[in-house]
């Protein structure tokens, strides 16, 4: 199943984030818990981390992008729900 993966909302008053790296590339494969992307706001710099086994499929934006909370970074192939 394929899924858009949003930015999520990590603290109270964060509305946006730039996308500082992706950690995985079209077509690598990924578990549940492994970084990503990895997101820089004004106040921090994290990883966010896979909910779910997958893979890769596409990035929604670029690297440096500026993106709002709740819109797509990327797109992932769920092939196993934990």
């Amino acid at each position: 199943m394929r899924v858009e993966v949003k930015l999520p909302k990590i603290g109270m008053t964060m509305e946006e984030a730039t996308i500082a790296r992706f950690c995985k590339q079209p077509g690598e494969m990924f578990v549940r818990g492994e970084p990503i992307y990895e997101i820089e706001t004004e106040k921090v710099s994290q990883e966010v981390e896979a909910t779910a086994d997958g893979v890769m499929v596409a990035h929604s934006v670029p690297e440096g992008e500026n993106v709002r909370v709740g819109d797509a970074v990327c797109v992932v192939e769920v092939t196993r729900l934990s």
